[in-house]
This record gives structure tokens, sequence and C-alpha cells, in this order.
């Protein structure tokens, strides 16, 4: 079956913006290694849970293993655990475990988990 065209669709130029005070500029550094560093990040903050994650970490206030089990429901123990490590393999979070009884696990955010939150706060808005 053909589809017919009801006159003629107008093409429409986008016009190129150039802005020379937000240039993007990464000299001196691998485009390869900033595109392959930028596919690890968007993998992983695209897993379930990852948001939920990073949102109680924006406090300087470090969380406990505890609380993220009491808010995030819907979540396996060990789903989170494997969550909460993968974020620290990737430099986004920093885990402190105490040597006590019950045993204390708490997590904050890096410099790089901080930026990373701030700028996806930043597109949010």
């Amino acid at each position: 079956m053909e589809t017919k065209r009801r006159g003629k669709v107008p093409r429409v130029e986008l016009p190129i913006v150039q802005k020379p005070e937000q240039s993007c500029d990464f000299e001196g550094y691998d485009a390869l290694s900033l595109m392959s560093e930028t596919a690890k990040l968007r993998k992983l903050i695209t897993k379930r849970g990852t948001l939920e994650i990073l949102i109680p970490l924006c406090t300087t206030d470090p969380v406990r293993y505890i609380k993220f089990r009491s808010t995030l429901k819907g979540f396996s123990s060990k789903t989170l655990a494997i969550r909460l490590k993968e974020l620290q393999r990737g430099g986004i979070l920093e885990r402190q475990a105490y040597h006590e009884i019950p045993p204390r696990v708490e997590y904050r955010l890096t410099t790089k988990g901080q930026e990373l939150v701030e700028s996806g706060e930043t597109n949010i808005s």
C-alpha cells in the first residue's frame, strides 16, 4: 500500500549557535579514554536503583547500609550490595567499615560522585 503525501513538507534549517565562552575544550585529554569512561559511567548510572542510591547521599552526612535497606523497597539485599560495590569501584562512592558489634558500614559520595550528582541536578532543573 502506497502512502500519499499531502503537499510538500518545508525543510527547516536549524541555526548554528556558537558561544565562545562555553567552548568544549578537552585539550590534553585522550578522546578515546574520555569516551570509554563516559560509556562506563552511563552504563552504571542507568542501572536500576543507582539514582535511588545517590539521592540520599547528596547530603554531607554518610548514609548507613541499613538506611538504604529500609528506604529501597523492592530491592533484594544482594542487588543493593552489588550496586553499592559497582558504585564504589566506579569511584563514585566511598565505603567506610567500622569493626564494631553489630557491624556498621557507611557510604558517602567521593568528589567524582558529587560532581556527577550536581551535573544531574543541573540537567533535571
